[in-house]
């Protein structure tokens, strides 16, 4: 009787087992179940599991805890499959809220030589990005892009399109601008380079539009005490910040320094935190605690300044460095970000301890009560899309947040940032679908993040592991190493054709 019994059980196992059917990449099934998750959620509590998770169209329906006790007794309900599910087997991997990049541009160019835009956008959904912050690129053309994301007829995360403020030379420009861009479906501004009495207009018309702002400052009139007054969503990078530290209102630069000389503003940008007065620092950091301006700092764009050697040489430039974004890396005065012109030990020197400051007044600042983003503003500064962004949040491990902090900033504080915050950032029943399924602990170890996994030793073999399986985005699942094996022959094909061009160039000019 019990080998009948036993005979039985493994009959229904493997008529379920059949039954199964696997995720279609860039599909969106009617349903789609993971199951046996162990679940690190975007909202700072330790890891849990397991637990079925169930997505209906767009959207987790039911988030179930498969109670040990109750599935020995056989008491525990599991949601059944059923026609048109799809299924994932998440067992002995960790599920957690889409990340969300806070700092991202939409580049289909560099320096005016064309990338496609595929090649960023795989990259970021390969990551687990499943939401981006544009920040500025081409204002149209981001917002066909966010349709068509949203419509799944891209294979895209979520973008949210924040372009750029411009310049307008008086307050009722400014005003007029605000509107314009609020009419055009931008979802919030970006401003840079901004004089007050612009930037107070433009805020308080902001405000009333609804549209949230980014405030990227630089070395100009305004800073964090402007963001603070006003009403700034969230300050990008650092500068504004220890500039309103500095006792005497500006910082200590030589006799010869200009601002629109890249290679001056990055070697000096090096010096600033340590001019910063510390209790001044703690006044600013209280001030934007209690005005509710958010910090996105970006520690992954700057890491060049104190370690050139290290930003020209990562692992993943070998088979997935598009040649345009490749060139933008290079040194040229024309390029922003490309300043390495006789960087020197001292002047990585001066940025590591740039870093210290830093990343001590950002540790501070959560710990007042602030809210702290995660962006990698990538494409720029020997850094690529989506591999920045994980790079970003190990920074913000180094910076002194735990792992689970750290998942908290990309996904439910940077989900605050964009005013999301009760629909993106969570593993919950009524949450957008966006999940990531990956192969490891990012709450061990950070890098099973990165698309191109981690070297690990188990039972005393070496094996190959990590990386993001599956990114659901809006409910669609995308396998992450399909999307790189394409992004590798994306640029295994540039680079031929780079070298098809560059061979007849040789040949036309051995012929003359």
């Amino acid at each position: 009787m019990r080998v009948i019994f036993a005979f039985s059980l493994l009959v229904v196992a493997t008529a379920a087992a059949a039954a199964q059917v696997a995720p279609i990449s860039g599909t969106r099934p009617n349903r789609l179940i993971v199951r046996n998750a162990t679940i690190a959620d975007g909202n700072g509590t330790p890891a849990r599991g397991p637990f079925d998770i169930v997505v209906e169209g767009n959207t987790i329906t039911q988030v179930v805890a498969l109670d040990p006790v109750a599935m020995r007794g056989g008491s525990a309900r599991r949601p059944q499959a059923g026609a048109g599910t799809a299924e994932i087997d998440a067992t002995g991997k960790y599920v957690l809220p889409g990340l969300i990049n806070a700092h991202a541009h939409l580049q289909d160019e560099r320096a005016g030589t064309a990338q496609p835009i595929e090649y960023e956008l795989k990259i970021w959904l390969a990551c687990g990005i499943t939401a981006v912050r544009d920040v500025g690129s081409d204002t149209r053309k981001a917002l066909a892009w966010r349709d068509a994301s949203a419509k799944g007829t891209l294979a895209a995360p979520r973008i949210f399109v924040y372009p750029q403020f411009g310049r307008p030379t008086n307050q009722d420009s400014a005003r007029a601008r605000v509107r314009a861009l609020k009419a055009m479906g931008a979802d919030g501004i970006k401003i840079l380079g901004i004089d007050r009495d612009i930037m107070q207009s433009m805020e308080d018309e902001a405000h009333k539009e609804g549209l949230r702002i980014a405030h990227h400052v630089g070395v100009e009139e305004t800073n964090a005490w402007d963001d603070i007054h006003f009403g700034t969503t969230s300050i990008e990078h650092w500068y504004g910040i220890p500039d309103a530290a500095i006792v005497n209102g500006v910082q200590d630069f030589p006799s010869y320094y200009n601002y629109n000389n890249e290679t001056d503003r990055f070697r000096w940008a090096g010096h600033l935190w340590r001019e910063a007065d510390p209790a001044r620092l703690q006044m600013v950091l209280d001030s934007m605690v209690a005005r509710h301006v958010a910090w996105v700092p970006t520690f992954d764009i700057y890491e060049a300044s104190r370690d050139l050697q290290r930003a020209k040489g990562q692992p993943w430039f070998g088979d997935y460095l598009h040649p345009t974004l490749e060139d933008y890396f290079r040194p040229d005065p024309a390029n922003h970000g490309s300043y390495f012109f006789g960087w020197t030990s001292t002047d990585e020197t001066f940025w590591k301890e740039n870093y210290r400051i830093w990343m001590n007044a950002v540790r501070d600042f959560e710990k007042k009560g602030g809210l702290v983003g995660a962006g990698d503003d990538a494409g720029f500064i020997y850094q690529m899309y989506g591999f920045g962004l994980i790079r970003e949040l190990e920074l913000h491990q180094e910076a002194g947040f735990s792992p689970i902090k750290v998942i908290q900033h990309a996904t439910v504080n940077n989900a605050r940032i964009l005013g999301k915050e009760s629909e993106l950032g969570r593993v919950r029943a009524g949450y957008k679908a966006d999940l990531i399924v990956v192969n490891g602990n990012p709450l061990e170890n950070l890098k099973v993040l990165y698309p191109t996994g981690v070297d690990d030793i188990k039972d005393g073999k070496a094996v190959h592991t990590g990386g993001v399986e599956w990114t659901i985005k809006d409910g669609i699942p995308y396998h992450g190493p399909t999307l790189m094996r394409e992004v590798k022959q994306l640029v295994a094909k540039a680079r031929a054709e780079r070298g098809n061009k560059a061979d007849k160039a040789d040949r036309s000019r051995g012929g003359r």
